[in-house]
């Protein structure tokens, strides 16, 4: 028995020891972002971004191991997400679909068209009514306002940023031309009694970053700003978790020759395929990948 509890503690010892060292050398790994900038390897944030794709903690903590096996110092941050997607790739379901949002977003371009409607179908699922695409008539000139969303007597003006760089920051000059735009319409509608019970924002929505200068100015002249990861705990990024709208070019089953041909098509988001899979009829898909397809979209949708 003494024998045998001996080598059960070296055996626990051994295992606490050896998960210590992984830790530390986990600790150790510097990891290069797409900035250019390096960074200490962060267990806590990847086990983030799996959780949010909807992982179960078991493989969050096996991809995880099959992660840390290929770090190695200055592993970009770019190979990480591609090593923890393919893995995503081979469970069932839409993990690996959830999980490349940021990437799908980017995809939405070149033009701003996609991403305005996706904007406005994320304000819609928060029960306003929408409409995207409208000149407006300002005190001054008219201006083309990318998304215009109403609830009540509340109404908001949204500028949608679109950009398909991973590093590119909105610096000042967008809140101070945005702002004299919203100010300009605003003006014009003031001039109708009605319309002084009405609540007017603007806001600016972007799929990157903001510079600190804009989120400084658009701050203080009272505009809401959406980033990708501003602000804490409502950005875009959230928004699209909170609210489930999930863009066609999340989908890992579609091509991105087909991902670009329903984006030309002006079918932008997930759920009009899983609503209306007759939209998919006339792209020479076979009988087993449609399945999978709609499979796929079903499951990003109802979650």
């Amino acid at each position: 028995m003494k024998a045998a509890t001996y080598v059960f503690s070296c055996v626990n010892a051994y295992a606490f020891f050896d998960a210590t060292a992984m830790k530390k050398n986990r600790q150790d790994i510097y990891i290069t972002k797409s900035s250019g900038e390096t960074a200490p390897f962060s267990y806590q944030k990847l086990k983030r971004s799996l959780a949010a794709a909807g992982a179960t903690e078991p493989v969050i903590e096996d991809i995880i191991a099959e992660v840390e096996n290929d770090l190695y110092q200055g592993i970009s941050t770019k190979l990480i997400y591609k090593k923890a997607f393919a893995l995503l790739k081979r469970r069932p379901g839409a993990l690996a679909a959830r999980y490349k949002l940021k990437a799908a977003i980017m995809e939405l371009g070149p033009a701003g068209f996609a991403f305005e409607h996706f904007v406005g179908a994320i304000l819609k699922s928060k029960g306003y009514q929408v409409v995207v695409s409208r000149v407006m008539q300002g005190h001054c000139v008219t201006h083309e306002v990318d998304v215009i969303a109403t609830k009540g007597q509340e109404q908001i003006f949204v500028e949608c940023k679109f950009h398909n760089l991973p590093n590119y920051q909105c610096d000042v000059k967008i809140p101070l031309y945005i702002h004299a735009r919203f100010r300009d319409i605003k003006a014009h509608l003031l001039k109708k009694a009605a319309n002084h019970e009405m609540s007017y924002q603007g806001w600016i929505v972007t799929n990157t970053r903001f510079t600190l200068d804009a989120v400084a100015y658009g701050t203080c002249a009272g505009m809401h700003l959406i980033g990708w990861n501003y602000p804490e705990g409502g950005g875009l990024k959230e928004l699209v978790e909170q609210s489930g709208i999930h863009p066609i070019t999340s989908l890992t089953s579609l091509t991105r020759a087909e991902k670009q041909h329903l984006l030309e098509s002006k079918v932008v988001l997930c759920k009009q395929l899983s609503q209306a899979p007759a939209l998919l009829d006339d792209m020479g898909i076979g009988a087993d990948r449609l399945k999978r397809i709609l499979r796929e979209a079903h499951d990003l949708c109802d979650q």
